[in-house]
């Protein structure tokens, strides 16, 4: 069970915080007691979502910080560490979304979603790490997906940097666990957030459609915050039925490989018709 004053006064930062998952894990953090910098690289936005959770005093702190940015991240981190003496632990959770047909794919779009996704989280990791080890202590969590751990047709590009996030993070908890760093990889399914009408440009694309079984943010924060009290490496949220179809991917059980199929299938047929492909 997890400790409930774990988080108190604890030092975070949370990247992709205005809304979604981050906003969901920033609100959590300080209810538990946490100092939580919410990151975001647009100050109206980040201000916003920082402004809604002012009962919360000065312990959340509104970071300006555009995370396809190298140097961004690095001065980002740093001042944070400047100001509070120390980090505990990082939440790198800014990301985009991404289904469509390998086919009609550009480079672009290959480029973009791996800066947000991928190169986001290699500089945050980057910065952090040596600061970590210089105090002994620090917890990283990465935000990957349940398609960094079973691959879902129709979203190769946002798979490939999934799964590079989860063997990233599975990689440096083991390497770092003899020096007092923790790394745990977060891999939400259905989580109702604007993902879902947003594309890999981040760009919102009409109404806002969440699937029925989207499991509510709130939720989906608390469970993470307490696996990750908990040093948890990869977090499956929510734990179930994923866990079962994570498990069952990988014992290729044929039940498993149907549904992929079928997903396939499904998702092909929207595309070509205009439909809804959840």
């Amino acid at each position: 069970m997890a400790d409930l004053n774990y988080y108190k006064d604890k030092v975070c930062i949370v990247t992709g915080a205005n809304s979604g998952i981050g906003y969901a894990i920033s609100e959590e953090l300080a209810k538990r007691g946490a100092i939580v910098y919410m990151a975001g690289r647009s100050p109206e936005k980040i201000a916003k979502a920082a402004g809604e959770l002012s009962a919360y005093g000065d312990r959340v702190r509104p970071l300006i910080m555009d995370v396809t940015k190298e140097e961004d991240v690095r001065k980002g981190i740093e001042g944070v560490v400047a100001e509070a003496s120390r980090l505990d632990i990082l939440f790198n959770n800014a990301g985009v979304g991404g289904t469509i047909p390998f086919e009609m794919a550009t480079l672009e779009d290959w480029k973009t979603i791996i800066d947000t996704n991928l190169w986001s989280v290699i500089y945050g990791v980057h910065a952090a790490v040596p600061i970590m080890l210089e105090q002994g202590f620090g917890h990283i969590v990465n935000t990957s997906s349940i398609a960094g751990i079973v691959p879902p047709p129709f979203q190769a590009l946002y798979s490939l940097t999934k799964y590079g996030v989860t063997g990233l993070t599975e990689c440096l908890k083991y390497e770092y666990a003899e020096k007092g760093l923790h790394f745990s990889t977060i891999c939400p399914a259905n989580i109702a957030t604007p993902i879902f009408n947003k594309g890999i440009d981040g760009q919102a694309r009409g109404d806002l459609r969440i699937p029925d079984d989207a499991y509510p943010a709130d939720k989906a924060a608390s469970l993470i915050a307490d696996r990750v009290a908990e040093h948890k490496g990869i977090i499956v949220v929510p734990e179930e039925p994923y866990t079962d179809l994570w498990k069952g991917y990988i014992l290729d059980r044929p039940e498993i490989e149907e549904w992929l199929q079928k997903m396939a299938h499904d998702r092909r047929v929207a595309f070509e018709t205009g439909g809804t492909y959840f």
